[in-house]
Order: C-alpha cells, then structure tokens, then sequence
C-alpha cells in the first residue's frame, strides 16, 4: 500500500475545485440556515439552475463568460423569489418541503426529452468550458504545488475557485457583522420579537434565500467547469445532504466553516477510499471489491459525523451558542 500517493490524492481533493464548489455551496446555506435558520434542502437545485443557466447560455446563444454567468445568476434569483413567495411567511418545514421537491423539479425538467436540444436530456451538455479556460494566463506546461503535480488548466481553475471562495466568505463576513446580518440573526433566533421592532421579516428572509441561492449557483459552475460538463445525475438530492454534512462538520454559523467542512469532508473520503482500496489490492480485505469499498467511504463519513454531532455538535469551529436556536 502506498502510503504517500494516498496522502498526495487526499491533498490533492483538499483544493479542487470540487471541494471548492462545496465549499461555496455550503457557504450558502451557512448563510440560509446557519444565519437565517431557513431549512433550505435544496441547494442542489440552485447549483443545478446555475451549470445549466451557465451552459445553456453558452452554447445555445453563444453569450460570453461574464453574460453566462450573468444568466446564471439572475436565474438563480428567479428560483428563489419562486421559492419564497409561498413558503416564507409560513413554518420552517414549509421551506423545507418546497425546497427539497423543487430542487427534484429542476432536475426531471432538464431530462424531459422535448429539452433535449436546450438541456441535452439525461446526456446533460458538454463543450462550453472553452471561453473559461481562453483566459488561462498559465503557459502549457506543468506546475507544483508542494507534491501536487497540475497542468495549466487544472491549475486555472483551482486558482478561479479558490479566489471566489475567498472573495464570498468576505462578503458574507461583512454582511453577517452589519445591521444587516444583525437582523438575520434576530430572526434566527427569534422573528416574532423582530417583528415587533417594525422589521419586514419577509424581506430580510427573501434577501437570505437570494443571497445563498447566489452562492449556490456560482457553486454549480464551478463544479461543473472542470468535468466539461453538465449532468442531471450530478445534481440528485444526496448532493444538498453531503452539503449540509460540510457545514454540520465546519460549524453552521461562521464564515469559514463551510470551508473547512469542504476539505474534511474530501480528504476524509479521499484517505477511506484509498486505504480501502490499498487493502484490497494487498488482499488484507477480501469480503469487499473496489466498487464496494467505494459505498464503504460514505459510511465511514456518516458514523464519522454521527460521532461529532455526540461530542462536538456545533462543528470544527462553531460554539455551542449557535445550536441555542436548534
């Protein structure tokens, strides 16, 4: 068993832009449910309508990187308004219901085979990544960093994903230490007393749902950026699930636990997987194939977190006054 390969794969998932897109995503619910305490189950719907909004922009009208992503965006804030109208004056599993349905709309919408020349069906759509990566400003070649090995593309994209995380988790830092994020967290904790303030409750959750379901969406291109694709079954329920264990690892209100969740959360599948597989191929697991062991990790992932909600339930580095409000 390779030792070092392992801990090269597992650094390597630790800044991809997959882990990244979690990250972002997981930041967007941080600021729905972590912030606002809005049980959104439906952040795989949002990244879904921003790869799509993304690609279909791209490819079927030919629109630029920034009018693509543009597109995505705006169609991420049409998704939220239609989510909130009629959820947000009612009961938090209200949302919840809605979200985590509408998410699952979004999805059998783009398989339907009368979309198949706008969404491509089950088959998704490939081939629009190229006006992102005709900015690459990396020369052909290889590139380092610590024992990872890249080529200018992945180096690309890592540092696009990366910049972006980081430009969010500002924003939303500055947002949650404003009068703004003051009210947000009033809400959370208590709306009625913020109503009786004379704040418009609705508004202020309207604004959460958009401003998380922006993240979201930014999320979906980039995790879809370095596939080269978009896929339906990349965009499935389970997805918004392994969010909500990111953020649940990170700590659900705080700027830079989504982030940190993110990379627990991929280096912890990248180290079972490849310890799995190291045993199998040396013969020391033999009641297990490769595809086993592969559903195996996920497991492994959930007692994991099943251990930390008993021993540390408010996250890496949240504090038990957040969960006053659970």
């Amino acid at each position: 068993m390779d030792f070092g390969n392992i801990l090269i794969n597992a650094f390597g998932e630790m800044i991809s832009p997959t882990t990244a897109a979690y990250a972002l995503a997981a930041l967007g619910l941080a600021v729905h449910f972590g912030y606002s305490g809005l049980l959104n189950f439906g952040q795989a719907g949002f990244m879904a309508v921003g790869a799509y909004g993304y690609a279909i922009a791209t490819l079927s009208f030919g629109a630029p990187l920034p009018v693509a992503v543009l597109v995505a965006v705006v169609a991420s804030v049409i998704f939220a308004i239609i989510l909130g109208i009629p959820t947000l004056r009612l009961r938090a599993d209200y949302l919840a219901i809605v979200t985590i349905a509408a998410a699952e709309i979004v999805r059998y919408i783009v398989t339907t085979n009368g979309l198949t020349e706008v969404t491509g069906s089950a088959n998704g759509l490939a081939a629009f990544e190229g006006g992102f990566f005709g900015l690459n400003p990396f020369p052909q070649g290889t590139y380092n960093i610590g024992p990872l090995a890249m080529n200018e593309r992945d180096l690309w994209i890592r540092l696009v994903a990366w910049t972006v995380v980081a430009i969010a988790c500002l924003l939303v830092w500055l947002l949650m230490r404003s009068p703004w994020g003051r009210v947000l967290k009033g809400i959370r904790e208590d709306e009625n007393a913020v109503r009786s303030l004379g704040k418009n409750v609705y508004a202020y959750k309207m604004q959460a749902l958009i401003i998380g379901g922006v993240l979201g969406s930014i999320a979906g291109i980039i995790f879809t950026l370095p596939r080269g694709a978009v896929q339906p079954a990349n965009y499935a329920t389970e997805l918004t699930f392994f969010l909500y264990t990111c953020l649940l690892l990170g700590g659900m209100a705080t700027v830079l636990g989504p982030v940190i969740g993110a990379m627990i959360f991929w280096v912890v599948l990248s180290l079972t997987q490849g310890i799995l597989y190291g045993l199998i191929e040396i013969g020391a697991i033999t009641f297990l194939d490769n595809s086993q062991a592969g559903q195996l990790r996920y497991i492994l992932v959930g007692v994991a977190l099943m251990l930390l909600m008993i021993f540390r339930p408010q996250g890496v580095l949240g504090n038990k006054k957040e969960l006053a409000f659970a």
